[in-house]
């Protein structure tokens, strides 16, 4: 099965992005939101996950399979999610509406960096990313 992540790419916020800083998105209710079980996971373990092992990541999480189905299924849940198409983080709310950049590294591992941060700024001028590439807009032009 091919990967679907990128390497040596910053994905920078949408042109259209509201804030003017990174935002921390928050739990409505008990159910955690993608974006918010994203952002958990990459700023707490930066350069750990892969495109792939975040979309498993976030899946379990978000449909809560238990810990024991994870161990026995693992491979099975990672492949029948991995089999249908997933949209690329430029689509994802992180850098979309809460203002987070996202940087992949050579081996694809995933980082976000906040947009007043003076990591973001040297990503987007050029520096330690090969690609730079910009968010989905919110709206059509």
């Amino acid at each position: 099965m091919k990967s679907m992540g990128a390497t040596d790419t910053f994905i920078q916020v949408a042109s259209d992005c509201a804030v003017k800083c990174g935002v921390i998105p928050i739990a409505k209710g008990e159910h955690k939101s993608i974006p918010v079980l994203q952002y958990e996971l990459l700023s707490t373990h930066p350069y750990r996950y892969t495109h792939d092992d975040l979309l498993y990541e976030v899946h379990v999480r978000h449909k809560s399979v238990p810990a024991e189905e994870q161990k026995v299924r693992a491979q099975a849940i990672r492949a029948e999610l991995l089999a249908k198409p997933h949209p690329c983080l430029r689509a994802s709310l992180l850098p979309k509406k809460y203002g987070w950049g996202i940087h992949y590294d050579g081996q694809g591992r995933i980082a976000l960096y906040p947009m007043e941060s003076d990591a973001y700024r040297r990503f987007v001028q050029g520096e330690g990313a090969t690609t730079l590439v910009i968010a989905l807009r919110n709206k059509r032009a």
